[in-house]
């Protein structure tokens, strides 16, 4: 028999940090661990990882839920991601708890070279809203420490100085370089976005997430339509867990790529299926993460590992929080890589 139950943990910022949410200091997360009685030494680690504000999750009874969900998860096993589809943190944490556990308990869901020691996920820098000089010194430290692709949240300040900082990278890398990528998080409004990326192609940018807000379907399909810059969708995802309903999506607004997060597109089965549907569009997508702990994010760079990626991908390195959980994972340059001997758990 499964058994299963959470806790919950808040997870503190080293520093505040700038979102399409505003600014946190904080955020909270729950950690799901999961047990078989046959064998009662061995436990899996989950990590659901509700993003409050942004989340479809994010509802007044996600703890009820959650409880349900881990209280009767042995009756639930074989039709837990149909069941929960709607909360898709919760489908993630017991994905992550289940897989693990099946695998030894290790920290190990999804086995791989990876897992070994012998593979690596190149991953882009990420750079967080805040006023000018602190973008900068973060474009700073990403290229010092080695990074081929800049990922740069935009919306916070003036969008002239945000052009600066792209165009003062741009004057020492070329394209083929430095890869740099946008972040809007729905910043433009649908009057000023194509003039806006008109600027932004003009310094060979790879391409910009979710430009105007979602739920604008006619206005983003047109977009994706005329945009001088490939288009990648991120909040548009969020909610949407019905295939056909999904499918939908991607043949209104033809976006040239997907940005997939397993705690808020539906788990790690529901980020498979838009994964499915868009190779079937010859669209092209990459896997961020969402602020988990360094519990979630191991499973999501293993979960990320096994699809042989080819492009950097937006996965965390762990170290926004000052009690974040041990990790294998570590960070060299520009690549994440796991350890399989460093004994993290007691």
């Amino acid at each position: 028999m499964l058994n299963a139950s959470f806790s919950k943990y808040s997870l503190l910022f080293k520093s505040p940090s700038g979102t399409s949410r505003g600014v946190l200091t904080e955020k909270e997360t729950y950690f799901v661990r999961m047990m078989d009685d046959a064998k009662p030494d061995e436990i899996g680690v989950g990590e659901c990882a509700v993003f409050r504000g942004l989340s479809a999750d994010d509802v007044p009874d996600y703890e009820k839920v959650l409880d349900d969900a881990c209280w009767n998860f042995d009756v639930y096993k074989d039709d837990f991601r149909e069941r929960f589809k709607k909360y898709p943190s919760i489908v993630m944490g017991l994905e992550t708890a289940l897989a693990d556990l099946q695998n030894g308990g290790r920290q190990m869901p999804f086995p791989s070279d990876f897992t070994k020691g012998k593979g690596e996920i190149v991953i882009n820098g990420l750079v967080w809203m805040g006023d000018r000089d602190f973008m900068m010194k973060q474009i700073e430290d990403k290229l010092a420490a080695g990074f081929s692709c800049i990922k740069m949240k935009i919306g916070a300040i003036n969008f002239d100085d945000e052009l600066n900082l792209l165009a003062s990278v741009r004057e020492r890398f070329s394209a083929d370089k430095v890869t740099l990528r946008v972040d809007a998080n729905g910043a433009f409004s649908a009057d000023e976005a194509m003039e806006k990326l008109g600027r932004l192609a003009s310094l060979e940018i790879h391409s910009i997430e979710q430009p105007i807000k979602a739920g604008q379907t006619e206005a983003l399909a047109q977009i994706c339509k005329m945009s001088p810059l490939p288009i990648a969708l991120d909040e548009e995802l969020i909610g949407i867990f019905e295939r056909d309903e999904k499918a939908r999506l991607l043949d209104v607004v033809k976006p040239q790529f997907l940005v997939l997060k397993p705690s808020l597109h539906g788990g790690f089965c529901g980020s498979e299926e838009w994964i499915e549907l868009a190779k079937e569009r010859g669209i092209g997508w990459w896997i961020t993460s969402a602020l988990e702990s360094n519990v979630g994010l191991n499973a999501i760079a293993q979960w990320t590992y096994k699809f042989n990626v080819a492009i950097p991908q937006g996965l965390g390195t762990g170290q926004l929080f000052t009690n974040n959980v041990p990790s294998k994972l570590s960070l060299c340059g520009d690549r994440l890589k796991f350890d399989p001997h460093k004994s993290i758990w007691d």
